[in-house]
């Protein structure tokens, strides 16, 4: 009898849903044998093989592994959904959950990856709503979701980018045009192939609001019913408050907080390396928001003057002309990334000074060449809107500050908008040390990397434009 010598692999191919996860695999160990030193390379542990890669492999690495895990991710995520459909309520005990001993598909999925039932949860929405679809007849329909689908099937798009998209389409799409919503997931699958989580949902806001904007309002009436304030005093004399408030009510709060927390940073920056200053503020951004709660309250129970960094504090509320007359639409708050509707915009603007979206006009120049070094209010409000906070890392509006582009004193720079740009702290001393350029225009803001981040300086796109979705993408 001759003897076999072909290997199972070599017999039996790959099956087809696995095929993308060997190829990355292959990458994978390729990018990692490719970070080794030459010819000196310590074959062991994994530590002690990633602490001898270079800097180059080890970023090569990451993005393998990157890769392969979102390869994982999708077909778990069609495995859960499928688990969950052999579960179903249908089946009774018989189920394939109940079966294995587990309450619901959730739990199993949870016990299975050793992760959170919030996880779980997370992979058998995606997998489901990304699945493909069955006519009555068993002919293979598309899924409800293709882009997101497509971007996943490819690894562009994490697990966690989908869920986003696709939970928000599934709100928004009764009251949307098919059509529509077609457009708006394409221009957020493409967004989230090229941002952060973060700022993904900002983005996903956004497009929500513009899908269903008569169902702002409704949601936030819903946020309103579920405001609360809990107070309670634990055995060391410590209280302990929580809060949950909707848009409206947080929206002062968090900009009073904010310029007090703001003024305490900018004072802690000019004494910073001060041997003339008494204390050292050590203080960590909870604990200064902590005494920022307190003063307020104490300036509420005991003063009648307004404490000087709120002098110049505004709610600004952001909305367009149409909107704010007709009352349709939505709004955006600075400090806040959910959008609000526009009878709350209404509201708020006629209970505070109204700063309208389209700021400049003959009698507010914004443009003051070198007749000034700082860049005044008005420069700022306009700035806020182009850049939505830190231009660089999105940071929120309330703990950024103006800086010009081109210095004021070493390269003459003027007090332009086009030589702004809203940075925080940290993101203003890492460009300026670093070397990267700013090309600011009247709506993008773009950053070029230095050389020793980018061999090829290729812009990256900055400011609220990263997450906005033209009217052209979701039209």
């Amino acid at each position: 009898m001759e003897q076999r010598t072909t290997s199972r692999s070599q017999a039996q191919p790959q099956p087809q849903p696995l095929a993308a996860l060997e190829r990355d695999f292959a990458a994978l160990c390729e990018a990692w044998a490719g970070s080794m030193p030459a010819g000196g390379a310590i074959r062991g542990a994994a530590q002690v093989e990633v602490e001898q890669m270079s800097d180059t492999g080890l970023i090569q690495v990451t993005d393998a592994l990157a890769r392969v895990r979102r390869d994982i991710e999708v077909v778990l995520a069609k495995v859960a959904a499928e688990v969950t459909k052999r579960s179903g309520q249908e089946f009774g005990d018989t189920g394939l959950a109940k079966a294995q001993g587990f309450h619901n598909p959730v739990r199993l999925i949870a016990a299975s990856t050793g992760g959170s039932r919030v996880d779980a949860q997370r992979l058998i929405a995606v997998g489901t709503a990304t699945a493909q679809r069955q006519s009555f007849s068993g002919e293979r329909l598309p899924s409800r979701h293709p882009h997101v689908a497509a971007a996943l099937e490819a690894a562009s798009i994490s697990i966690g980018a989908a869920s986003a998209i696709t939970s928000m389409l599934d709100r928004a799409s009764a009251r949307a045009e098919a059509g529509r919503v077609d457009i708006v997931e394409a221009a957020l699958v493409d967004l989230a192939t090229r941002v952060s989580l973060e700022t993904l949902i900002r983005g996903v806001r956004e497009a929500e609001a513009r899908l269903d904007p008569d169902g702002v309002e409704p949601r936030e009436d819903l946020l309103r019913t579920e405001r609360s304030l809990t107070m309670r005093e634990d055995g060391r004399g410590m209280v302990h408050l929580h809060a949950r408030l909707d848009p409206e009510s947080a929206a002062p709060v968090k900009a009073a907080i904010g310029a007090l927390v703001s003024d305490a940073l900018r004072r802690r920056e000019t004494t910073d390396g001060d041997p003339t200053a008494v204390v050292d503020d050590q203080r960590s951004i909870p604990q200064i928001q902590a005494d920022a709660l307190a003063a307020l309250a104490r300036h509420t129970l005991g003063c009648t003057q307004t404490i000087t960094p709120l002098a110049k504090t505004t709610v600004v509320v952001r909305v367009d002309l149409d909107t704010l007359v007709s009352g349709l639409g939505h709004a955006r708050t600075d400090g806040l990334d959910q959008p609000i509707s526009a009878g709350t915009a209404r509201r708020m603007a006629a209970d505070a000074e109204l700063i309208p979206a389209v700021l400049g006009g003959e009698s507010l120049p914004l443009d003051l060449g070198r007749g000034a070094r700082l860049f005044t209010r008005a420069q700022r409000l306009a700035l806020g809107e182009r850049d939505g906070g830190c231009a660089s890392c999105g940071q929120n509006i309330a703990y950024v500050e103006a800086h010009h582009i081109r210095w004021w004193e070493r390269d003459t720079g003027p007090t332009d908008l086009s030589n702004g740009v809203l940075l925080c702290s940290f993101c203003h001393h890492m460009i300026h040390r670093e070397g990267w350029g700013i090309d600011a225009g009247p709506s993008e803001v773009w950053f070029i990397p230095p050389p020793h981040v980018d061999p090829a300086q290729v812009p990256r796109l900055g400011g609220r434009a990263r997450f906005d979705l033209r009217e052209g993408q979701a039209a």
